[in-house]
Parts: structure tokens; sequence; C-alpha cells
């Protein structure tokens, strides 16, 4: 089929499937009726120790609260209360790590070494209130470090393993953290990720953090330096830790975590999440999104280190009484089937995971696939962004056989939870679309007035209980980047949309200045400025190119100083330092130099000229450009690049 075929298809849900589905169709009539009444009923999914006084505090827009005056804990929804019944012997966590070993964590266990842990962090001195930063492999322990942080009212914010020592130092020193909880070190594709290492550098600048605690995961190979009276053991510490600690009683909108994510300012931004709307949508979105049940395995792909991770991996699972698997490794190690033993060996039945995972998945071939039984798998997911209709027809056929429901999730980290899906068993699905609002969410596709339109700007039209509440010592930057846009009439979600003739929304990408590769938001300016660092380079533009496999690759523009002379050497260094800087996932993939780059009179930087050559397509309007030219010179040096 013609993808202009594909986005016409439309394939209704399997009969047996919707008989036994938990999302009814009436959901969407309930919520259209009384949306704030649909979102009360959802939260009394979750246990409270005092039910709230008013559901939705919109006095202050858009400083909004949800379940005012409701007192809850995140820690106890997710582990105590399954403990109360037949679930405490119920795993929990299955974990699979990158070398093959592998642990279960039942409930029970969970209870006891998260209970364990909390009084740890409290005979350390961390008080409610304390921001705590995780730093971990995709271990047990970073779950039960979050959890633990929960229990006892300190917001964690975790830190992507992927990320730099500067990109940890910045993260730490925003939320300013008392604490830091990492590994000696992780495993990917068989060498170490030098965890440890990179929280020494970042704590040579680090001022608020009093401890670290270890947690002995590689063993000799990680080869660590050990800093006398602030690094401490994870095992000897919880060898010597009570099992027992009382939850606290956090008020619904006390903060719950802070998550970064990259802005278009060069600065992350701490994207703060409280806890009663939070919970309520990511166990709602758990039950009817994903369709658990409590025979069901379930697996989401996603480091714990994005929203995916929290929302789907911990907080929403978990709140639901699930088993969840964790896997610490890559997908193509030792093999490119790794997956696909992953879900044959534990029976998985629900599997998440990003677009850019599949279309690597269809480049491998199905040689690896074919060696493994997915027979178990019931449902499908996306995240993280757009699918295309191809690797959506391919994942429905040859993962799914044809029988699973895809359930394309759009969502941000700021939203907190799904808010644009199909649900199973209700939504006839149509590839590469993620369909429609969630019941209770009011989304749009509105044009540059705010009036609805066919194709434009995604907005959020009213406030939803998981919605970030503001920006980490930022409100004012909250008020700007979000509700400026229009006024503060709707939330601006930075992303473009369509709608087609059902009526469903297709999400068309990013129209900031953030990427989006392989699932992971980076703001240009973050690599602009890594750029610019580099004693050889005046000025830096960078842009993102459509990737067949990673959504967007890197492109940086790049002006040198004076004297210095363009050379591969000088290509590979400023790669290099752009990766050790924020990432290696923030690589470019090419560097082209230039004399100058494409500006306005007023100086601006014209990156819709610049993508337009890097994606080979015509150049689009120059009239604003104070020398028109420029553009004639950077075409024939990107084509000579590509050759």
């Amino acid at each position: 089929m013609s993808e202009v075929q594909l986005e016409k298809l439309l394939i209704d849900p399997p009969a047996e499937f919707a008989a036994q589905a938990n999302a009814k169709a009436d959901l969407y009539e309930k919520a259209a009726a009384d949306r704030l009444a649909f979102w009360a009923d959802e939260a009394e999914n979750l246990d409270w120790f005092k039910k709230w006084d008013k559901v939705l505090d919109d006095s202050n827009p858009p400083f909004f609260k949800w379940f005012v005056g409701g007192k809850i804990n995140a820690c106890y929804n997710c582990v105590d209360r399954h403990v109360k019944t037949w679930r405490r012997n119920k795993a929990a966590i299955i974990f699979e790590g990158e070398p093959g070993d592998s642990q279960v964590l039942t409930y029970d266990q969970l209870y006891g070494e998260v209970q364990k842990f909390a009084n740890v962090l409290k005979s350390l001195g961390v008080q409610k209130g304390d921001r705590v930063t995780i730093y971990m492999p995709m271990i047990p322990e970073a779950v039960i470090a979050m959890l633990a942080c929960a229990r006892i009212g300190a917001p964690h914010s975790v830190v992507f393993g992927g990320f730099s020592s500067d990109a940890l130092r910045d993260r730490i020193n925003d939320a300013k953290a008392k604490l830091v909880i990492t590994a000696d070190g992780g495993w990917r594709r068989g060498k170490v990720v030098p965890l440890k290492a990179n929280t020494d550098k970042a704590l040579e600048e680090a001022p608020t953090v009093e401890k670290v605690i270890v947690v002995k995961r590689v063993g000799d190979a990680a080869q660590i330096n050990w800093v006398e009276g602030r690094d401490l053991w994870y095992h000897e510490l919880m060898a010597k830790a009570d099992r027992h600690c009382e939850p606290e009683q956090c008020d619904a909108e006390d903060m719950l975590f802070i998550l970064y994510t990259s802005g278009t300012t060069g600065k992350p931004k701490g994207i703060l999440h409280t806890t009663g709307g939070y919970l309520t949508q990511a166990n709602m979105t758990m039950r009817y999104v994903f369709d658990i049940k409590d025979t069901d395995v379930y697996w989401c792909t996603a480091d714990i280190g994005w929203i995916t991770g929290h929302s789907y991996v911990v907080y929403g699972p978990l709140s639901a009484g699930a088993t969840v698997v964790l896997y610490e490794g890559g997908p193509d190690y030792p093999d490119k089937d790794r997956f696909w033993a992953i879900i044959e060996k534990y029976r998985v039945n629900i599997f998440y995971t990003a677009p850019t995972a599949i279309r690597t998945f269809m480049k491998w071939g199905l040689e690896y696939v074919q060696r493994h039984d997915l027979s178990s798998l019931r449902l499908l997911g996306t995240v993280g962004e757009p699918i295309n209709p191809e690797a959506w027809m391919w994942y429905y056929k040859h993962i799914g056989g044809e029988r699973c429901p895809i359930m394309d999730t759009w969502w941000q980290t700021e939203t907190g939870a799904h808010m644009v899906s199909p649900l199973p068993g209700i939504t006839p699905l149509r590839p590469g679309t993620a369909t429609l609002p969630l019941p209770g969410i009011e989304v749009d596709v509105v044009d540059e007035n705010g009036e609805p339109a066919k194709e434009g700007y995604l907005v959020v039209k009213s406030p939803w209980p998981s919605m970030m509440r503001t920006i980490f010592g930022g409100d004012e930057c909250y008020v700007n980047q979000y509700w400026s846009r229009f006024n503060g009439k709707y939330y601006f979600t930075g992303d473009g949309a369509k709608r087609d003739d059902l009526n469903y929304i297709w999400v068309t990408g990013r129209v900031d200045d953030v990427l989006n590769v392989s699932g992971h938001r980076i703001g240009t300016a973050e690599v602009e400025s890594a750029l610019v660092e580099c004693q050889e380079v005046a000025e830096a533009a960078v842009i993102g190119k459509k990737h067949e496999v990673k959504g967007e690759a890197i492109v940086a523009f790049v002006i040198l100083k004076e004297g210095v002379q363009p050379s591969d050497e000088l290509v590979n260094k400023l790669k290099k330092h752009v990766a050790a800087k924020l990432g290696a996932f923030c690589r470019p993939d090419d560097i082209i130099f230039t004399a100058e780059l494409p500006k306005t009179r007023s100086g601006k930087i014209m990156r819709r000229l610049l993508r337009d050559i890097a994606e080979g397509r015509a150049i689009g309007d120059t009239t604003t450009l104070a020398d028109p030219g420029v553009m004639a010179e950077l075409k024939e040096k990107y084509a000579s690049k590509e050759e």
C-alpha cells in the first residue's frame, strides 16, 4: 500500500478484545457531560488518606490545582495498598540485566526494600521537600529510590544515565539537590557506563550535595574513585535499615518530582509535577489505554530518565498493580533479537516502545523477529514521536500478528500522561495517527488566531489533572513558554497538527526550536552553545532533518573563527565535544562549515531555510534575508557534503 492509502485505512477493534476491554464507549459521554465529575470518579481509583474538598481550583490561571485539600502518597498507592490484597505475592518487577542476570521482586519484597531505603534517606537528613537527584541504570534500585523519595515526600529529579557530567551538574544545581543516588556503573552493549565517574565530575561544581549513595552494579570493572565521608554504599546502608517507614501524608499539590526537558533557550527546564492529579491520570491511562489486567506482563522499554519511564514504568503500572518488566541494556546486545527474546522469555502481553526503535527493527529485518514466539502479545503501544504509517503497519503485522491494537500515544513531559490516543476495543485505528483526545481531555488544532482549523497548532483548551504545575523556580518562564502564544486562553504544546476526515489528530512535529531525535527532545540552543564553546567556532546554527530511523538527525552549520581551516579532524572534534558535553544522543550527524548563515536584517537566523537545504527542498522565501546570496553558497556546500 502507498502512504496515501495507508493514511485512509481503517482497522476496527477485534470483537473479542472489545468485549473484554476496560474502556467502554460511554466513557466519552460521561466525560463530556461533566468533566470534573469524570475526573473525580477516576481519582476514586486511588487510595486517599483524606478526600479532596474541591476537584479543580482554576482561580489563578495558569496555576491550576487539582483535588484541593486531598491527602495522598504516591508510594502508598504503588506498593502498600497492593500488599493488603492477594497481590502481595504477585511479581511487581521482573528485571533483566544486559549481561543476562535477572531478578523478580514481588509487591511484598518491593514494599520492604522501599521502606528500608526511605529510612536510609531519613537517616541521612533528607526531609519532606528536599530534592534528591537519581542518576542510575535501569535496575530495580532505581525504582526503589524513586518510590522511597515519594514515600517521605522528597521530590526526586531523575537524570537519564546517558547524560554527560556537565548536563548532570546543571540539573543538580538547578534543583539544589541535597543528595545524589547513583551506581558504580551500568551496562550498555557490553561496555561500562561510568555513572560514578560522571557524578564525581559533576559534583566538583555542585555545592548543595551532601552525600552520594552508590549502588554496586558493575563491580571492579567500574574502577571508581571513593570520596570518604561523602560516598556511601547502598548495600551497606540497606543492611542496617529498619523495614518499617510510615508514608508521608502529602497534599495533592505537593511536589512529586522535577524532570528536566530541553528548551529553546539552551537551559534545561525543570518540569514540576505534583502528586494527586498526576497519579490519577497516570493510573487512568494505564487502565484504559493499555487495558491492563491482573494477569498481564507489561513492558515499556523507556528509561526512567524520561517522562515515559516515570509514568509508564513506575507510577502508572505500579499504581495499577501491574507486573512490570525492567530491562537494562540496548535492543541489539548480545544480538538484534534481544527485545523479542525478552518478550518470549517472560510472555509479555503489553509492549510499549518508540517509533525510532520500530524503524530500527524494520531495518534489521524479519530474521530476528522470526526467531521468537510473540504470541503472548495482545496490545502494542508507541510513544515519543509521530509514527509513520509504514512503520505502524510493520509493527501491526510482524510484531502484533495483526491481532494486537496499537495505541499510538501523544503526550509530553509537560502533560505528565497520555492526552491523545485510541482506546483499545473502542477506537477504529488508522496507521500514523494518535486518533482522538482521551475522555476528559480537551485538545484541538487551531490557526494563528486560536480558531479551530484543519491544520495548525496543537493546543489543550482546559486544565487536566496530570499537567505540569510550573517550571521549577521559573513561574514567569512557565507562563511565557506555554501560555502566552494564545494570550492565556490555551496551553500551547509546541507541536503542529492536522485533522483528517474522521477528525482524527495527526501530529506533524515540533514548530519551535526543539528537535526530536530518537524520541529525545533536544534544544537547538543547547547544541549550538556546546559548539560555540569550542575555541575554533565563532557561530553555529543547528537544525533537524528528517531521518528514516531516528525521526530527526542533527545538522550543524558552523562558522569558524578567522584563520581556522575546516578539516575532517575538526568535524570529529566538534562532534565528540557535543557528545561529551550533552550526551552521545546529542552528537550531530553532519557538520557543515560556512562563511555565513542566513539571517534577517534584524540578525535572526532563518533555520527554516537551513532545513530546506538539509532536506533537499526548494529554498523558501528569502526576501527577509539581509543577504539572499548566502543561500546559494550554502546549498552548494551541503550538496558537495552529501556526494
